[in-house]
Formats: structure tokens, sequence, C-alpha cells
């Protein structure tokens, strides 16, 4: 499950809300053992993900660099390069 949680600082354009909540969603999966809560656990499951989102998007605003922003397509070219070198596609 980690591996879909994706580097979000320091993009041209920033990271969506969509994206920060996706990651927040990979985090509480993780870290709860549960990709889908039972319904005891949904509230605090979904209150997980709202808090964790919503610390993550102030990281993120708030984080200071002085690297150029990275492009998502050249990200993305190069995690797929990685992947046909490692799975060999």
């Amino acid at each position: 499950m980690c591996r879909n949680i994706r580097p979000l600082n320091n993009f041209e354009p920033p990271a969506t809300n969509d994206e920060v909540t996706a990651a927040a969603l990979q985090f509480v999966r993780k870290v709860s053992g549960a990709t889908k809560p039972s319904a005891a656990n949904q509230a605090a499951f979904d209150q997980a993900v709202a808090e964790i989102a919503h610390i993550t998007r102030h990281l993120i605003d708030d984080l200071v660099t002085t690297a150029p922003p990275k492009d998502r397509a050249v990200e993305a070219a190069k995690a797929k390069a990685r992947a046909a070198a490692r799975y060999g596609t």
C-alpha cells in the first residue's frame, strides 16, 4: 500500500487537495491495516483521513525549497522507466 503514497512537495502545479486526500487515505489504510474499515470504525477512519489530509496540506504549503519545481510528466516518465527496468517490461 505504501507504494501508492507519492511525494507531493515542490511540483508545478502544486499538489491538489484530491492528491493530498489520496495520500492520507493510503497512510490511514496502512497504519490501520484495513483497506475498508468496519461500520463501527468508519467514523474514526474518516476522521483520521480528514485530519491527516489537513495537516499534510499545511505541511506542503509551509515547506520552503530552493530547488526548481518538478514536472509531473517528467517524474511519471522516470517512474515508468524504473518500473520497466525493474520488472523487465
